[in-house]
């Protein structure tokens, strides 16, 4: 994936360690990195859940901690899936439909067991998948 930069050049994608307040490093940030300017910048669709979860964690960390952002965001999860070696055989329409076809498998065991509070969270999971993929027959979508 890739990005214009302020400065004209194309910015990369890749995931990086961020640290924050030096106690706590965040794994596998999405980052977009300028190599000309050395510019970096959070990847726009999930700056918004880094923001929540380094509120989180500054609320209730004391000492240093590592946390894995695909562990807190479905987005991020997809991109590190799609940048493994091991999976270059899968479209990114693959990786995605998997992803949503286990969450859906895991609502209807969550639903069976009788467990509203897993069943809520693989929704939440599904609606950060959803509300930043275009999907087929929908407007802007493959047809």
């Amino acid at each position: 994936m890739q990005f214009v930069c302020a400065c004209g050049s194309t910015m990369n994608l890749s995931l990086r360690t961020v640290i924050f307040s030096s106690r706590i490093e965040i794994d596998n940030v999405p980052v977009f990195t300028c190599e000309s300017c050395h510019r970096s910048e959070v990847y726009a669709a999930v700056k918004g859940a880094l923001a929540s979860l380094l509120d989180e964690i500054s609320r209730n960390v004391s000492g240093p901690e590592a946390i894995r952002f695909e562990d807190h965001n479905e987005l991020v999860r997809l991109i590190m899936k799609a940048s493994d070696a091991s999976e270059a055989h899968l479209s990114l329409t693959e990786i995605v439909d998997e992803r949503i076809n286990e969450l859906l498998d895991i609502m209807l065991l969550a639903q069976s067991l009788n467990q509203p509070e897993w069943v809520e969270e693989a929704r939440a999971k599904l609606r950060q998948i959803t509300d930043h993929c275009v999907l087929p027959g929908t407007p802007g979508g493959p047809h």
